[in-house]
């Protein structure tokens, strides 16, 4: 009998489309958890180049993998300086 292989599923291998990304933060968005948006903006960050980012947010690599890997919640000057260099805006709703 053969073994089958497999590998660790990576959320960054999925988010390969602006609709994919925006479809993948809506869903986090909807749970209010701080610690995963951050983790859900290292996938994000991951799929399109961490080493970018850090140029474009003028923080360390080692800081950004730290503060996005989604088990806990980095402060909000760093949350905000990372959505700007991904490009996002932050706009509110009111829930129905």
């Amino acid at each position: 009998m053969s073994k089958i292989k497999t590998r660790p599923f990576d959320m960054a291998n999925y988010l390969t489309t602006d609709e994919d990304v925006k479809e993948y933060l809506s869903q986090v968005l909807e749970d209010g958890d701080p610690a995963e948006l951050a983790g859900a903006l290292g996938h994000i960050a991951r799929a399109r180049g961490m080493a970018k980012l850090a140029a474009d947010t003028g923080l360390s690599r080692e800081s950004l993998y730290k503060s996005l890997s989604g088990e806990r919640a980095p402060n909000s000057d760093t949350l905000f300086k990372v959505m700007r260099a991904l490009g996002f805006t932050l706009t509110l709703g009111q829930r129905r």
